[in-house]
């Protein structure tokens, strides 16, 4: 993971004084430097701001509009790169007091969620990961297994994104992302960088991180604990009907599999026709020769103590956040807290036992030196403290209210347009929302009591909802998973955009045809509830 730009002197002058008065001289101040496409874009984040605030009137509080108009100035920064990530990820901070959102002390609060460190502490077994270069055998065992000879790079990109899939079934989606992302750059670092580096490779190596960052998601929707949007389902649609038969494991595993299969395919499809050119088989086989990689990891020899050691706590930590809060019925360790140990708790406190094992080789020195933390994407933590920010506005200004009346219309739909138009709705309303079990938790309850309105089996709306929620794929701020492959900078936001929009509409299809079909007849909803 890039660690950010270091490459400031820490001892050079912060105001070079005689250069700057040179430069002065020789380039004078004038006006027409200023009007370039980048001025534009920072202004337009302002002006987008202004239209909302004296064109938008909603029925609610006017701080739903005017977080409604903070939102098109940062995501205008975001989307246009307008100035530098870390600097619009600080926006909330200003903005949100001065447009009467909240106050500046608990928007500071977002960027210290429980969620932030687990990522803090994923990032920092990350870093133990890449430095005894697990991640390099990982990766060549992969990409020996899936090249192809010679170089098929549709099958390679297989091989990564179906580890991936199958990974992120049984583990968060976060633990899976930080697993397979250093996997995922350790096979690119095979490839050449800068000037040299040829359109297909550098479409290949976006096809890798796009495809690792989206896997995960899609993977988790396969079982009933891959992901917390499912759990959050059975329970609420266990609270609210606790006479009807409840959502077994099973059950769950023969509608959320096929449909994430099949919308896994699709976004293979999709990876390969957007980047796979016929010329990548050519362009990548002077780098990925099969016989030169199962050279290299025989040269790797036998696992180290540390590698060994560094693989032990990360399996623990997995271990950990599967076992925390398994289902209803079944508490995990967790209960033994009573629910104040988050994920990010344990993240830290696992992290930190790499700070305390002694590595035998090296006497005197620990499995990791507090140095390496240096190497941490501090912009990456600022960008995520950011989405938290704008998902606690969109829900204490009224602006979720206000989504949330979108969805009236559906009262009249037929029974056919209702699975699209749930999952198209929570599907955008999620890209806004930086936890899919946030939006779960504010859409759900809402589409339940539109089913007793409409008198139809409330998973007709329920399911549709719960798996759009985890439709994320285009902004990168909208699940930790997306901020991780983001921090790569292998991608950027328009990578993101044009991949994303495509997989969202299949998914939504997909969703659509499963439902009424599928759906209908594993989760029984022929009958009543």
């Amino acid at each position: 993971m890039p660690a950010g730009d270091n490459s400031d002197d820490s001892k050079a002058p912060l105001l070079p004084i005689n250069e700057s008065v040179e430069s002065s001289s020789s380039s004078p101040f004038s006006l027409k430097s200023l009007i370039s496409l980048k001025s534009f874009y920072v202004v337009l984040g302002p002006i987008l701001c202004a239209i909302v605030c004296v064109f938008v009137k909603f029925d609610g509080p006017v701080t739903s509009r005017n977080m409604l108009a903070v939102l098109a100035w940062v995501f205008s920064w975001w989307l246009t790169e307008a100035v530098p990530m870390p600097v619009t990820s600080m926006a909330p901070l200003f903005l949100f007091p001065l447009f009467g959102i909240s106050s500046a002390d608990s928007v500071a609060h977002s960027y210290m969620d429980d969620v932030i460190t687990l990522v803090l502490g994923s990032f920092i077994l990350v870093l133990a990961v890449e430095r005894y270069n697990i991640h390099r055998r990982l990766a060549l065992n992969i990409t020996s297994r899936f090249c192809g000879e010679p170089v098929n790079p549709p099958l390679l990109l297989l091989g990564i994104c179906g580890t991936t899939f199958f990974l992120s079934m049984w583990m968060h989606n976060v633990a899976c992302a930080v697993m397979m992302m250093p996997v995922a750059t350790g096979i690119l670092q095979r490839l050449p960088t800068g000037p040299t580096q040829s359109t297909h490779i550098r479409d290949f190596c976006r096809a890798v991180i796009l495809g690792v960052t989206f896997a995960t998601p899609i993977g988790g929707m396969s079982t009933l604990t891959g992901t917390g949007v499912n759990l959050i389902l059975v329970a609420m649609y266990k609270g609210s009907y606790p006479d009807a038969e409840p959502i077994g494991y099973n059950t769950w595993f023969f509608f959320g599999f096929p449909l994430a299969l099949l919308i896994f395919f699709a976004f293979w499809a999709i990876l390969c026709l957007l980047y796979l050119s016929r010329g990548s088989s050519q362009a990548l086989s002077a780098y990925l020769d099969k016989t030169h990689l199962k050279r290299e990891l025989n040269l790797l020899g036998p696992m180290a103590f540390a590698e060994k050691m560094v693989l032990a706590v990360f399996g623990v930590l997995v271990a950990l956040w599967m076992t925390r809060s398994i289902t209803e019925d079944i508490p995990g360790w967790g209960t033994l807290f009573n629910g104040r140990a988050g994920d990010g708790t344990v993240s830290v406190l696992v992290a930190t036992f790499l700070f305390v094992i002694p590595n035998k080789k090296r006497k005197g020195e620990k499995l990791m030196d507090w140095n390496e933390c240096k190497k941490l994407p501090w912009n990456i933590i600022l960008l995520l403290g950011a989405g938290f920010a704008i998902a606690d506005g969109v829900q204490s200004s009224g602006l979720a209210d206000q989504l949330s009346k979108t969805l009236d219309f559906l009262e009249e739909a037929p029974y056919l347009a209702i699975a699209p138009a749930v999952c198209l709705i929570c599907a955008i309303i999620t890209e806004f929302i930086t936890s899919n079990d946030a939006t779960a938790t504010l859409v759900l309850p809402l589409l339940i009591q539109m089913a007793k309105t409409m008198h139809v089996h409330p998973l007709l709306l329920m399911v549709p909802g719960a798996v759009g929620s985890q439709f994320a794929f285009i902004l990168a701020t909208a699940t930790p998973s997306n901020i991780i492959g983001f921090a790569t900078g292998h991608i950027n936001i328009p990578d993101m955009v044009k991949t994303g929009i495509p997989l969202k509409i299949a998914g939504i299809v997909i969703l659509s045809l499963l439902m009424p079909t599928l759906g209908v007849y594993v989760f029984g909803l022929n009958g009543g509830v």
